[in-house]
């Protein structure tokens, strides 16, 4: 059994720092990426003039994603890693986001209010130190009636992806990470921390005892498919 300390995740926006640069060099080698964070996107249900939140925005890659499937939407972002919002920043198709540094944990004390009609959180429940907490806080930041998508691997149910993970954790990924930023030790993370996130099943359970209802997931396709996931549900009306 694969196990990540809490500790652990409290540094990984200090190794996003590290990778920044080269991180949408290696994101785009990876066949389907930016298709499965616009499939995500697109399955969240956001009004004309309504409000999006982008958790664990990155480089801006899901936001691009966002704005795109949600053009009339105001669209705030937010991320702990100063570097990879350094980088989204500089995306043209990005000036009119609302980019923040802040911790997912608790958007709220880095002047992030609701209420939001949409929240996509891209690879990022994995990586808090508390997801119960962030779910919680979650919770109050939609409005009623309010959809979220975590945009996430699950591997846990079903040894033919996990075996597939760790292959291409193990021959691409890493090496990919250790050759274009000097630094492998974010995606060796990032390959043990998928294979200790929770099953699918067990991840939509969590999301109902946080008090979320229209609780499912929507599958990927390609070598993602069984691997990368949109989990999807909605703040009680």
């Amino acid at each position: 059994m694969v196990e990540v300390a809490r500790e652990e995740k409290v540094e990984v926006p200090h190794e996003f720092d590290r990778v920044a640069g080269s991180y949408d060099f290696l994101t785009g080698m990876n066949p389907g990426y930016l298709k499965h964070l616009a499939w995500s996107a697109s399955r969240l249900s956001v009004p004309p003039g309504g409000r999006a939140l982008d958790l664990c925005c990155g480089t801006g890659l899901s936001t691009a994603a966002l704005v795109e499937a949600h053009p009339r939407a105001e669209v705030v972002a937010l991320d702990a890693s100063a570097g990879m919002l350094e980088v989204a920043r500089t995306k043209k198709k990005l000036k009119r986001v609302r980019f923040v540094h802040g911790d997912a944990m608790d958007p709220c004390a880095s002047g992030v209010t609701g209420p939001f009609d949409a929240i996509l959180m891209a690879y990022g429940i994995r990586n808090v130190p508390d997801p119960d907490l962030c779910l919680d806080r979650l919770f109050e930041l939609l409005a009623p009636g309010g959809t979220i998508c975590f945009h996430e691997y699950s591997v846990k149910d079903s040894a033919k992806s996990r075996a597939i993970w760790n292959a291409v954790s193990a021959c691409v990924i890493i090496p990919g990470g250790f050759l274009t930023a000097g630094s492998s030790n974010i995606y060796r993370y990032l390959r043990r921390s998928v294979l200790d996130f929770d099953g699918t099943r067990e991840f939509e359970a969590r999301l109902r005892r946080h008090g979320f209802v229209d609780v499912h997931t929507e599958p990927m396709d390609g070598w993602q498919k069984g691997i990368v996931h949109s989990f999807l549900a909605s703040r009680p009306k």
